[in-house]
């Protein structure tokens, strides 16, 4: 009888764990051409400005975004594009390459915070608090996953330990 009751508390256990498990994250980009296509760096501050290399085009390759303009790469080299003030930060936008008929798609990831210029000087705005989502805007934490991962298994821990407990003291 007791082995049927810590099968089925390990069972819940693990099925909690299961449960509090983060999801896959998006796919990743990926590049199925024969070219190197590359931002660098892959994540910038909003107004911040990317490098976009095209290797091994032979010829003028495209780079385009809804966060910058259309860029034109020239054979063997780099362009330089200048991300929206406006793009959301945190988020993570496509940047489509064309060489010919191959084409791509690669991950822009915006910052947390953003920094506009002004007359004088340089002001550095966070993204700040996002109240009324209750925290649901932002990305994966590791220590709060671990953190919340701890506290399952320690729930789980105390109820196996209860139960254990109780049913040795009853009297049948």
């Amino acid at each position: 009888m007791r082995a049927i009751r810590a099968a089925s508390a390990a069972l819940l256990g693990v099925a909690s764990l299961a449960l509090t498990a983060p999801t896959a994250a998006a796919a990743p980009s990926v590049n199925n051409t024969p070219y190197d296509f590359r931002i660098t760096p892959s994540t910038v501050a909003a107004g911040g400005r990317v490098t976009l290399t095209a290797g091994g085009c032979p010829q003028t390759a495209t780079a385009s975004s809804g966060i910058f303009d259309t860029v034109n790469i020239p054979v063997n080299g780099s362009a330089t594009a200048t991300v929206d003030w406006d793009a959301r930060p945190g988020g993570v936008f496509s940047v489509s390459f064309a060489c010919g008929s191959a084409t791509a798609s690669l991950d822009l990831t915006i910052a947390g915070g953003t920094t506009r210029p002004t007359a004088r000087s340089t002001t550095v705005s966070p993204s700040g608090v996002q109240g009324g989502l209750g925290g649901s805007i932002g990305g994966m934490n590791a220590g709060e996953v671990a953190a919340g991962t701890a506290l399952v298994v320690a729930a789980a821990t105390g109820v196996v330990y209860f139960v254990r407990r109780r049913s040795e003291t009853r009297q049948h």
